[in-house]
């Protein structure tokens, strides 16, 4: 029986590959996308391979929309890249097209499916073991922000509305309350409490943008460390990967999850929140690595805020988990009953250690940014 989940003889034919097929193997790493490796042989006998992926439709359901964003971006880094003196095969992604120039193409079961360049000898980490590598990935997102400044933001579709409205997150978590569809409110008291102390922190960042206060760019929106790409050899950043929530949003955003995620002591669901805390260090490395290439293109309030949107950004993660635990787990996917509850006392343990640690933090961020501007 052919277990093969794509047709490697339509791929060939759909983007007109003349080299011949060797095979292929899948990647694990994402959550929500399949992906393969697909491997070739030159006529000179050299070896090569593209990346294959299937979009999930069920989360992304308007992969053209998606697509369209991520040809746009990518397009525009590679000239950027080109200008510098770049390499735009490692330092970007490369939408490839079918041979009719359609940028993804959909088979006979309907899905929908997309081809890119591979990066050879470079690899990707999920834990910041050496510090080294966080001051990386806070370049490789700083580099990434410099280099979309001037992009024209209106051009960009919103693929997932409000996705960082933590105003409207916070509607969602009071409805969540008072609905109670899993029966569980009486386990969560503590946690309920704990979101409501920091009503008025839900809303800052969104009445900012409505003032105009904070200028919208390019966001990656899923800044963790597994999304950067590390050359093999040097261990230096060289790209930015997994580009599907590529929309109109806050460096802010971006900046603050990638703290939330990364500067972590512990797992994202330690049930003893005593190993939970902010990596002073950990913080100390991206802020060096992102300012060192953001620095100078952020707005004065875009870095007073920096700290703040660590805390934000995981303030907004522990809300969805909770909210989640109140209407029966039907998001994220758990592993046992209590999982999303536990998710969020992880987060709002962060949180609290955030708040105590917030003057170091704009002090280091002011030092920082000192540097790179004076």
């Amino acid at each position: 029986m052919n277990t093969t989940p794509f047709n490697p003889a339509e791929i060939i034919e759909i983007y007109d590959i003349r080299h011949k097929y060797l095979g292929y193997h899948p990647l694990c790493s994402g959550h929500i996308n399949d992906t393969y490796v697909l491997e070739f042989q030159t006529d000179e006998g050299s070896k090569h391979s593209l990346l294959l992926q299937r979009i999930n439709t069920n989360v992304f359901k308007k992969p053209v929309e998606l697509m369209q964003n991520i040809v746009a971006v990518t397009s525009f880094l590679r000239e950027k890249i080109i200008e510098e003196g770049g390499d735009p095969e490692r330092e970007t992604l490369n939408v490839i097209r079918t041979k009719d120039g359609d940028f993804l193409f959909v088979d006979k079961a309907g899905h929908y499916w997309r081809l890119y360049n591979y990066i050879e000898n470079a690899y990707s980490v999920d834990i910041p073991e050496d510090p080294k590598l966080f001051y990386e990935l806070g370049k490789a997102f700083g580099k990434f922000q410099k280099m979309l400044d001037s992009f024209p933001i209106d051009t960009l579709h919103e693929t997932i509305p409000d996705f960082h409205n933590t105003k409207k997150r916070y509607e969602a978590f009071e409805k969540a309350v008072e609905e109670n569809l899993s029966g569980r409110l009486e386990n969560a008291l503590p946690e309920i409490e704990f979101v409501r102390a920091r009503k008025a922190d839900a809303s800052v960042l969104v009445d900012m943008i409505a003032e105009g206060k904070l200028p919208l760019r390019v966001t990656h929106n899923d800044t963790k460390l597994n999304n950067v790409m590390f050359d093999s050899e040097s261990h230096k950043s060289i790209c930015v990967v997994d580009l599907d929530t590529v929309m109109p949003g806050l460096s802010l955003y971006d900046f603050g999850d990638s703290i939330r995620f990364g500067a972590n002591t512990a797992a994202e669901d330690e049930k003893d929140v005593s190993k939970v805390s902010l990596s002073l260090p950990l913080y100390t490395e991206y802020v060096k690595g992102y300012l060192s290439e953001a620095g100078n293109i952020l707005t004065p309030a875009e870095v007073e805020y920096l700290p703040f949107s660590a805390k934000l950004m995981t303030y907004e993660c522990g809300m969805r988990f909770l909210t989640d635990f109140l209407n029966g787990d039907t998001y994220f996917k758990t592993k046992y009953p209590e999982h999303n509850l536990v998710r969020c006392r992880t987060q709002f343990a962060l949180v609290a250690d955030m708040e105590r640690k917030m003057d170091e933090m704009q002090k280091i961020t002011q030092e920082e940014y000192k540097k790179v501007t004076s």
